[in-house]
């Protein structure tokens, strides 16, 4: 087939259509460059305020640095990997008021207790602060407690609320070899006695970020009573060195021993930390003796051995008119009589609601009275 030129033939365009279609594609090029700069400007201001807004938030997740500490960890058997986060629930400060320790120790007040909760310590212990707590309790044992997570959680949360140190009421304990896993001991379990004591206070010390210690509780009294005393002379040391302020023990049920301990003590005992519950008999002998001298009795376990009386239409009714939830109830109830609940609370408003109560009986409110002290005895079983 014949092919005619024609047909192929290229057609040039005009020098005016070329410059037209340049300058078109320069100002395609141009806009093109403006929306990617613009894109990434504001790609870049959104990442920075995202950054900004975390650096200054109480949602932070913060690595604690303490926690990289090797003899810290080694003397705790390894500090949790916690994280200090703020949700929005139980979150808040109290507003305008700077809750401290030193003020509130002459009135009825909760503690914070520390136990079974392992990685979450430090976090919970800085949610707790932030919701009002200022009493807090724990041990040098690592079985059961992390020492190092309380000393991270109220220290970090002291440095966002500008509290200091003397706002706080740090209570830990010493636990005898037999208390602790043989796996994970904060001291040299094999050394001599007052040397394990001495090991354990030093670590507290450390663990807590402190350089003294409001309240050192022996766990439970030892084997004997001279072992318990060799102990407690130990801690008389520290006390005396400043390191400790005062003494207290826990788990011990029995009146007689208490009051040998009292008797004999250079340093009498300030606290009597026992579980609240009818197998004891509400410690009733026991907080009369508290009472008579001078001893604060603090009690754990408060809520979870009396959930049958919480569970009462009458328990219910007396809650609802004071304003309260039936586990605040408990807690105002033995506020009422002197006493100091723990309070374990993993629940941000949970926390909240115990302080409100706590607030109520600082600003000096009778929330409860004698009827109401009788009726609730009644129903909890205390005769």
């Amino acid at each position: 087939n014949t092919i005619h030129r024609s047909q192929y033939s290229m057609v040039v365009p005009s020098a005016s259509k070329i410059s037209r279609n340049r300058r078109r594609n320069r100002n395609a090029d141009i806009l093109a460059v403006m929306s990617v700069t613009v894109i990434a400007v504001g790609a870049a201001w959104v990442l920075a305020s995202a950054l900004l807004s975390r650096s200054s938030s109480p949602e932070t997740k913060i690595q604690p640095d303490s926690f990289l500490d090797a003899p810290a960890k080694e003397a705790a058997g390894g500090g949790p990997e916690a994280v200090a986060e703020v949700d929005d629930e139980g979150s808040g400060t109290r507003g305008e008021m700077h809750l401290s320790a030193k003020d509130m120790l002459v009135n009825p007040h909760i503690m914070y207790g520390t136990a079974w909760k392992k990685d979450d310590t430090g976090d919970l212990v800085f949610k707790a602060v932030h919701a009002g707590f200022r009493f807090i309790d724990t041990a040098c044992q690592p079985k059961h407690y992390d020492e190092p997570g309380v000393g991270f959680g109220w220290k970090m949360a002291a440095d966002q609320l500008g509290l200091s140190r003397e706002d706080f009421f740090l209570q830990t304990k010493f636990t005898s070899v037999e208390g602790q896993d043989p796996y994970n001991v904060p001291y040299d379990s094999h050394a001599e006695l007052e040397h394990q004591v001495r090991e354990s206070v030093i670590a507290s010390l450390r663990n807590l970020q402190t350089d003294y210690i409001d309240s050192l509780v022996l766990h439970s009294p030892m084997k004997t009573m001279a072992e318990t005393l060799r102990v407690w002379k130990v801690l008389e040391d520290f006390v005396e060195e400043g390191k400790i302020k005062q003494l207290g023990i826990s788990n011990c049920y029995d009146p007689v021993k208490f009051q040998r301990l009292h008797q004999q003590a250079k340093v009498k005992p300030k606290v009597l930390q026992n579980r609240f519950y009818k197998d004891s008999n509400f410690d009733i002998e026991l907080r009369s003796i508290c009472k008579s001298l001078d001893v604060e009795y603090q009690s754990f376990w408060t809520l979870s051995a009396n959930r049958h009386a919480f569970e009462s239409p009458d328990w219910k009714a007396i809650a609802s008119k004071k304003g309260l939830t039936p586990q605040t109830l408990m807690y105002a109830f033995m506020m009422t009589l002197g006493h100091t609940p723990l309070s374990g609370t993993k629940n941000g408003g949970h926390m909240d609601e115990d302080v409100d109560v706590m607030l109520r009986f600082q600003h000096g409110e009778k929330v409860l009275n004698e009827r109401d002290v009788s009726r609730l005895s009644a129903l909890l079983g205390v005769t």
